[in-house]
């Protein structure tokens, strides 16, 4: 169990120098060995049962998007996609045995779809006067989608059958989660962000690590 997250961190850590350095073939190798030691990690130590099989569904469709979108980056729509389906694989994992709706849902609800809604204004002018009009619907459910994943995250935040580190961790790797996509989406259509690559896989990475490791606490 420990040496596969520490093949998980190993491989992540060779990613973000390969970023930096731009070593492509490293890159290619190193991005999806990450999500393929942390799928193992996860087995390893939860069989996938229950619950916990929607989030394997959603490493394995993070791993689809990742090899889709290596460089050239020739295929961002398909791994737009997966990375969709990723996303709904974890909400599906978070909704089951969630606890009922209460008022802080509603808070946290408005705070992420303003937030959404905020960045979503700046995405599709952008998107538009490049001429990728085709791209703006599947941007927008892209956001929604994320969006509702980070609301499922943080609302076991008020969830007392969740214990307080593994709530922090998926919170925060969600969030992360989503910071990731924000970069990736600003730095390709909006504006360029100095080490954006950088800081988009980086953030990535400890998200989706954050993430895995708060849920295998919880459900394993």
């Amino acid at each position: 169990m420990v040496a596969l997250l520490v093949f998980v961190f190993g491989s992540a850590i060779l990613d973000w120098i390969a970023t930096f350095k731009a070593w492509s073939k490293v890159e290619m190798f190193a991005k999806p060995a990450a999500m393929i030691f942390l799928f193992a990690w996860l087995y390893a130590g939860t069989r996938l049962h229950g619950a916990v099989l929607w989030f394997g569904i959603g490493i394995v469709f993070s791993l689809l998007g990742d090899t889709l979108l290596l460089p050239p980056d020739r295929f961002f729509l398909p791994g737009l996609i997966a990375f969709l389906l990723a996303h709904v694989a974890y909400i599906i994992g978070f909704s089951i045995h969630a606890a009922p709706a209460n008022i802080w849902d509603i808070l946290f609800a408005f705070m992420i779809l303003l937030s959404a809604v905020r960045i979503l204004q700046r995405l599709i002018p952008a998107l538009r006067s490049k001429g990728m009009n085709s791209l703006i619907l599947p941007v927008v459910i892209y956001a929604l989608t994320i969006s509702i994943m980070l609301f499922f995250a943080v609302r076991t935040l008020a969830d007392p059958a969740w214990q307080t580190n593994a709530t922090a961790l998926v919170s925060v790797g969600a969030f992360l989660f989503y910071i990731s996509d924000l970069i990736l989406a600003w730095n390709r259509f909006v504006a360029p962000i100095q080490n954006g690559r950088l800081l988009n896989i980086v953030a990535y990475h400890l998200g989706q690590i954050a993430l895995i490791v708060g849920v295998a606490m919880h459900f394993g």
